[in-house]
């Protein structure tokens, strides 16, 4: 059976798709971007947005009964290669081994000019 995933603890959607979608046991999300879910607000600095990414993602996976720790494949999008090795400085606060398989690709770039969006698939 399909849900549909949706918590006021991250962004809403800014388009026409679900926060996620959960089936045969698996949660997909979709891309987060670091948007503060009460303010609207998107921090400045890199390391920030990607912890403000990775904590909607984690209201995500907790709003459909799931966690960080059960993240199986994460897909990394940065405008800036460069900002590589601060973003794997806030990723390893959230996930521990065995890691998740992980994808990362430079973007020209990202909706409201974020420098790094993240989305996952994981198990419930």
């Amino acid at each position: 059976m399909e849900k549909v995933i949706e918590t006021t603890d991250a962004p809403a959607a800014i388009g026409p798709y679900s926060q996620a979608m959960q089936f045969n046991g698996m949660i997909i999300t979709s891309g987060q971007l670091p948007i503060h879910p009460e303010t609207g607000d998107m921090p400045e600095d890199t390391k920030a947005q990607a912890r403000q990414c990775l904590e909607n993602v984690k209201a995500i996976l907790e709003a459909a009964g799931s966690s960080m720790s059960k993240v199986r494949k994460t897909l990394v999008f940065v405008k800036d290669m460069n900002d590589f090795t601060d973003i794997n400085e806030v990723y390893k606060q959230y996930f521990s081994l065995p890691f998740p398989a992980r994808s990362c690709v430079e973007v020209a770039r990202l909706p409201k000019d974020a420098k790094v969006e993240i989305e996952v698939i994981a198990t419930v």
